[in-house]
């Protein structure tokens, strides 16, 4: 039993002041041991406690652990539990391990649902229905005993060489502030003792490592910094309360960022006012060490690390635990900086209830209870962040036609499900079961529970079709026409030397075309994105150009679809379809949805989260681009600015058709303002059209500073709008001029007085709509906990009508 002094246990006691009250019990050893993880299946087998195992590496406590890797949820559940029980019964002080899992797109867990990616999900504009994801996948974790998620993704997405760009919401910071706000909202709940801890990341700038490749260095000034890659995570902390942050890989000003203290206590800590606890990247202290040769040995990385503020190292102990505890007894380290990580990972315990609630119920009817939840939130997000860009009026496709499903994306459904989705996610861990990372060091730790007969010899292909019931964009389509199927080509490699040939000939004998184009988000560089695989060609692979050109030159009625998590440039085969269409892995509703789609049952409504560039040598683009660079250039106007094409992008951030058209009118907007006032931008949106669908109406403002030079435009907010045929809605968009700060000549973020010119549209370069606010009054100077981040939108019907809903 658990013995010593029980006061931390009063609940009636502040959660600061119970881990204060623990700490004061506790040894160096058992501090320490708090700032470390392990993998759970280094103590787990077939589902239960292995004794030995824990007794060896669970004495001194745990700070936290990596979900269970098991196919059969259930034992998910078991497992968290043997462990929570040895910890808090059969350790001095009983102190409770924080679970962890990721939960980007849903919980990495067999069986349960997996929604749209990232960027997918940004696709839709829709941040109230990824914060009902976001709570489906909260009670799914809390069921399950797992309350830390390693999510959301906050980077910012400048450059599509990046594999990760799917992860992201996007390159806007606004949006991926919007979107990352109502995450963690979701996720974190109203009262965390029924919520999980969402962890941002990777702070900071991952999203623009030289060369785009991951891991590599950030490099920027200290004003795009802020007001850029910084934005999105200061607005998720004093909106929605973010309790975790992780550290990127990269170095950050040429300090890797989880050995930085002027990142993480200066920026992060005092100037965006985190008061929660930072989580390394998996390994990331040995890359310190080993890769980045900031140290010499492992205990020079602990007390880098430690004096940074970095409080947990992951996923297993490297620099923390027993080498950190000596350095402390040695004097080397002061005890003040251990008990304030180690305060940090008590509060967030206490915080969310583990010491009342350690375990969770178990066995298969209570966990398969939650893994059929969110079925309908998937299909809705799915079919939200369907893209139309072109439509000539092929589309919607006609019941009872021929079409050929041509191209390496439309005879596979597994291709939908992109990194960090359970599918994904056991196709590493069998990979490191076999070898496939040799002996590299920390791999032997990612063990997972054999398979039973059911599923061990599956492929993804086919353990998708039978966890999910997903089936291939072709057969979709075949519930709705005669339909004949030729992959053409792989991904990146030819098939055969007939491959192409029997494609044409399908497509010649065709009415339509629908051309599956795009990439596949797999683990450990087993497709074109994802973790691991960066490009240096953003374009399509070359086979699959070339299958586009063989197929368009056919003449038969072509609608191309993009299945993708980047940017790619198009080539002229491409963008002469008549329709053009994207999906961004959209997990197990992805392919219904998109067939669902092209057939009119439902009309696309998403919008880009990115720019998509006419070429490679563009990037990176990005539409809020400051005044004198990029394509915003005065330049620009007056003709090339590259030699050889136009600097404008291909496709604009926000672009997006509809099966129906919409009228923007009637704008009205606050002509003055203080610099602690708020504007009201208020216009009707009117469907005029014949069918129902949805609009997003987008708000873009110009601060015209002195001396600062400031971003041509920048996304100031948005509201989407689903309306049937002939009616109309009132859209208001209350912005605070705090939406109007920037970093002046003081490094300072506050509201000056300014003329701030502004523009609504449907898109980054729709201008129908103009307006001007003046902003007056004196400089003011903002605190982030007093900051407003994101408008308010309001969306009303306009009298004798009502948006659908």
């Amino acid at each position: 039993m658990v013995t010593g002094i029980k006061d931390h246990h009063d609940t009636s006691l502040g959660a600061d002041e119970r881990a204060r009250l623990l700490l004061e019990q506790m040894t160096v050893a058992e501090k320490a041991r708090q700032l470390t993880c392990l993998m759970s299946m280094l103590v787990l087998g077939e589902g239960r406690l292995i004794e030995d195992n824990a007794t060896m590496m669970l004495a001194t406590g745990i700070g936290g652990l990596v979900c269970p890797q098991t196919e059969d949820p259930s034992r998910i559940a078991s497992g968290v539990n043997d462990i929570q029980r040895f910890l808090t019964e059969r350790t001095r002080l009983g102190i409770p391990a924080l679970f962890q899992v990721e939960a980007l797109n849903g919980v990495v867990a067999p069986r349960h649902p997996v929604f749209p990616t990232p960027i997918a999900l940004a696709s839709t504009w829709s941040p109230d229905l990824v914060e009902r994801m976001a709570e489906v996948i909260r009670k799914q974790m809390v069921r399950l005993g797992l309350r830390h998620a390693l999510s959301p993704v906050l980077d910012i997405a400048f450059d599509p060489r990046w594999g990760r760009i799917h992860e992201t919401y996007g390159e806007d910071p606004q949006l991926a502030a919007a979107f990352g706000v109502a995450f963690v909202r979701g996720l974190q709940g109203t009262d965390l003792t029924q919520g999980v801890l969402a962890t941002a990341k990777h702070f900071l700038g991952f999203g623009l490592g030289q060369g785009g490749l991951n891991a590599s260095s950030f490099e920027a000034g200290s004003r795009f910094t802020r007001e850029v890659m910084a934005l999105p995570v200061e607005a998720a902390i004093n909106v929605a309360g973010l309790r975790s942050v992780m550290t990127s890989y990269g170095d950050v000003d040429g300090i890797p960022a989880g050995v930085s203290r002027e990142l993480l206590h200066d920026l992060l800590r005092e100037e965006m006012g985190f008061n929660g606890f930072v989580i390394a990247d998996y390994m990331a202290m040995q890359h310190a060490l080993d890769r980045q040769r900031v140290a010499t040995t492992k205990a020079e990385v602990a007390r880098m690390a430690l004096h940074a503020g970095l409080d947990l190292e992951a996923p297993f102990i490297f620099a923390y635990g027993e080498t950190l505890a000596a350095e402390v007894e040695a004097g080397r380290v002061p005890m003040a900086e251990l008990d304030t990580s180690v305060l940090r990972l008590l509060t967030a315990k206490f915080e969310l209830g583990l010491f009342e609630s350690p375990y969770v119920p178990e066995g298969p009817v209570h966990v398969t209870a939650t893994t059929a939840e969110g079925t309908e939130v998937a299909d809705e997000l799915a079919e939200q962040s369907i893209v139309l860009l072109e439509n000539d009026g092929v589309l919607p496709l006609k019941s009872g036609a021929k079409v050929a499903v041509i191209g390496p994306l439309g005879h596979e459904a597994h291709q939908q499900f992109a990194t960090y989705t359970y599918p994904v996610g056991r196709e590493m861990y069998r990979f490191m079961a076999s070898g496939g990372l040799g002996n590299l060091v920390g791999t032997d730790s990612f063990r997972a529970e054999a398979e039973g007969p059911e599923t061990a010899d599956l492929g993804c292909e086919d353990y998708v079709r039978l966890r999910y019931g997903v089936r291939s964009l072709a057969e979709e389509i075949a519930e709705r026409a005669d339909v004949v199927v030729e992959a053409g080509s792989g991904l990146t490699e030819r098939l055969d030397d007939a491959a192409i040939d029997r494609a044409v000939a399908a497509a010649r004998d065709a009415d339509i075309v629908v051309l599956a184009l795009g990439g596949h988000s797999a683990a450990i560089g087993g497709g074109t994105e994802g973790e691991g695989t960066d490009t240096a060609d953003i374009a399509l692979p070359a086979v699959q150009q070339e299958l586009a050109d063989a197929v368009a030159a056919t003449g038969t009625p072509l609608v191309v679809v993009l299945v993708q998590g980047r940017p790619y440039p198009l080539p002229p085969s491409v963008l002469q379809a008549r329709a053009l269409v994207v999906s961004s892995f959209a997990g197990q509703s992805g392919t219904s949805a998109l067939a669902r789609a092209l057939f009119g049952e439902i009309n696309p409504g998403g919008k880009l989260p990115y720019t998509i560039p006419r070429h490679g040598g563009q990037v990176p683009i990005y539409h809020y681009q400051r005044a004198d660079s990029g394509y915003r250039r005065e330049a620009v106007i007056r003709g090339m600015h590259y030699r050889d094409m136009s600097a404008t992008p291909l496709y604009s951030f926000g672009s997006g058709r509809s099966y129906t058209r919409f009228d923007l009118t009637d704008l009205e907007v606050t002509p003055r303002i203080s610099t602690d006032g708020v504007a009201e931008v208020a216009l009707t949106v009117t469907n005029v059209g014949d069918r129902a669908g949805a609009e997003v109406v987008q708000l873009y403002i110009r601060v015209n500073a002195a001396v600062v030079t400031r971003p041509a435009q920048q996304l100031a907010g948005f509201a989407r709008v689903q309306l049937d045929p002939g009616r109309s809605a009132r859209v208001t968009l209350r912005v605070s001029a705090d939406q109007f700060a920037f970093s002046g000549l003081d490094h300072r973020i506050a509201v000056e007085p300014a003329t701030v010119d502004l523009f609504v549209g449907s898109s980054s370069d729709d201008h129908r709509m103009d307006a001007s606010i003046e902003v007056t009054g004196d400089r003011r100077i903002l605190r982030p906990a007093d900051r407003t981040f994101l408008p308010t939108v309001n969306v009303e019907a306009v009298a004798g009508s009502a948006p659908s809903r």
